[in-house]
This record gives C-alpha cells, sequence and structure tokens, in this order.
C-alpha cells in the first residue's frame, strides 16, 4: 500500500487510495471501528471521502489507536503541562513516517542536500518522544552538510553561524519554534538572502501569543526576509503541511483538508467557508488517517488551506459528543 500512498497525483486517484485504507482501518482499528460503530457506519456504506467518519483527536489522549498487530518501534508523545494527559501516537513502521517528511520536504522545496539545515528547537529538545525533533535530526543527518545541527540556548553561535553561511550563498534552512525565532532576533539582527526561515508554532507559555500575521511581519523584519515560512503537524500525523507565504498551506499529494461544521461534526462544508479542520493523512496507514482536531480553519477553492485558531473548551462539543 505504501507505494500507492505516496505516488498520488491526481484527486481521483487520492479518494480511490483513501477509500481503500478507510476499509482497511475500519477492519483492523479496534478504536476507530467502535467509533464508526456508534455512528451506525459500515464501510460498505461509504462511496466518497466526505462520507468517512473522522476520529475526535482526544482519542490519541486515552486509547492506544492501532491498525496493526506489529510490535510498536516508536511512541510520539505531544507537550502538555505538568500532570496533562498528553497525546500518544505509537508507530509500528516508522519508514511511514520517514518516507513521508523527506518526500515532503522535497515536494516544496527540493532536495534536503541542497540545504544546511539549522534548528532552534528548544521546548522540543528539552523533552523526549516529539516527532518534530525525530523529523528534523533525520532531515539535519540526510543534508549531509557539516554545518547542519540543533542549537538549543547558544543563540550567538547561531547568529554567527546563520550570516556566515548565507553570504557565502549556501542554501539554509533555519527551522525554529516561534519564541525562540523572536529570542534570537531580539539579540541580533539579520539581512538573508539565501535562507529559509520557518516558523512550527508555539509560544508555548515563555511568550505573549500572537497572531500569525503578526508574528511573521516581526521575524521578517528580524531576519531581513520578505516572508516566513511555516510547518503544520502535529504529534497524530506522519504527514505536514507547509506555508511558504502570508500563512496559507498546502498538503502533499497523500494528505489532504476537510473543513467540517462546527455545529454537526458530521457535515462537511464546502470551500471558502470556516469550520472545523479535518485531516486526511494516509502516511498513518497503521494508526488513523481520518482524524477531527481542536483546530479552526477554511479551505479555498486551490485546496490550500488557513488555519485561523482553535476551538475553545465550549465549543469541543461538536467533534467531543461520543466517547467510548
Amino acid at each position: 500500500m505504501k507505494e500507492h500512498v505516496f505516488k498520488i497525483s491526481s484527486e481521483k486517484e487520492f479518494s480511490k487510495v483513501a477509500l481503500q485504507v478507510f476499509k482497511h482501518q475500519f477492519k483492523n482499528n479496534r478504536v476507530y471501528r467502535s467509533f464508526c460503530d456508534l455512528l451506525h457506519i459500515h464501510y460498505s456504506d461509504i462511496t466518497k471521502i466526505e462520507e468517512i467518519p473522522f476520529l475526535p483527536i482526544q482519542f490519541f489522549k486515552t486509547k492506544q489507536i492501532l491498525s496493526s498487530t506489529d510490535i510498536i518501534q516508536e511512541t510520539f508523545s505531544s507537550s502538555g503541562t505538568t500532570g496533562s494527559i498528553t497525546s500518544k501516537h505509537h508507530v509500528t513502521d516508522l519508514s511511514w513516517y520517514e518516507t513521508s517528511y523527506l518526500k515532503g520536504f522535497d515536494y516544496f522545496y527540493g532536495d534536503i542536500k541542497e540545504y544546511a539545515v539549522l534548528a532552534l528547537l528548544p521546548n522540543y529538545l528539552e523533552r523526549k518522544g516529539s516527532s518534530l525533533v525525530y523529523m528534523v535530526d533525520d532531515l539535519i543527518k540526510k543534508s549531509k552538510h557539516s554545518n547542519s545541527g540543533f542549537y538549543l540556548n547558544n543563540l550567538d553561535e547561531l547568529a554567527k553561524k546563520l550570516i556566515e553561511l548565507d553570504k557565502k550563498g549556501q542554501k539554509v534552512l533555519l527551522i525554529g519554534v516561534s519564541f525562540a525565532l523572536l529570542d534570537l532576533i531580539e539579540k541580533h539582527q539579520f539581512n538573508l538572502k539565501h535562507t529559509i526561515v520557518m516558523e512550527t508554532g508555539g509560544m508555548k507559555g515563555r511568550r505573549k501569543e500572537l497572531i500569525r500575521a503578526e508574528l511573521h511581519q516581526v521575524l521578517s523584519t528580524g531576519f531581513g526576509v520578505s516572508q516566513i515560512h511555516s510547518e503544520y503537524g502535529m504529534t497524530e500525523l506522519l504527514s505536514q503541511a507547509y506555508s511558504k507565504e502570508n500563512g496559507v498551506f498546502n498538503c502533499p499529494p497523500w494528505m489532504r483538508i476537510l473543513i467540517r461544521d462546527t455545529e454537526d461534526a458530521l457535515t462537511i462544508l464546502s470551500k471558502e467557508k470556516n469550520g472545523g479542520v479535518n485531516i486526511i493523512d494516509l502516511a498513518n496507514y497503521n494508526s488513523c488517517s481520518f482524524i477531527a482536531t481542536q483546530d479552526l480553519g477554511k479551505v479555498h477553492a486551490d485546496n490550500s488551506v488557513e488555519i485561523i485558531g482553535r476551538f475553545d473548551n465550549s465549543d469541543i462539543r461538536g467533534c467531543n459528543l461520543m466517547v467510548l
């Protein structure tokens, strides 16, 4: 199945493979099957992707979401406040994840070997189980660039390296969590010509939350770049969407975002309407590919996506009615 997933090249092909994956997960994922049964939905009833049930993302906090009986190779966990329940994504075949992020990066940015990868992810490095650190660590290794690496609190060293590489004309990917990138430009000013600055979101309680447009304006001024790039991913996914400008994301061919009605979680809205973000990630073949997140967003006519916020606790009822 893997070769079919990562060779998808059309909407028709995506729909065909997604329905096959749904059938597989309906039959082999105990939690997902129970959820579908509660909705009185059988795989034989489903003829298009809009009809597929999307599992509320909260189930990753309390259940083992698996569509495989193979041994778990890695368990990725979300960050959380002390004492909070974190999401856990059990992965039985890491090659699905590795293929997804390598092909995804290549799809949007080209060969990773062309880049020096500088990572500023202090809060992720300080805990275990981060899928983002796993991905970036592998991108650093695959870049095979002697200057690629992680930076924790050594901002002066990072600034020096950024300026040095950029002056040489070396293509650089600087990927960092928002608060750390702000820390960097408060200490140093840049005028980068050959560097992609990519934020992965999240102040994580370190700074006041900023709306994306304001954050990107501050970062683009500080780094001297015209656009700030963004990566949209989460513990429960094995694929990422990327934004090259203005906070508008695009998905790789094996990933889709649909928007659900906030008042009726089973209703998928048409393009250009705001609602809850449902994600189809076919790389999640061995867990669950159909997830109802707590994000709010809008899909444009060209299938690009804006993430416009999150449900507050009072709004989550629409995707949280059924608890197994």
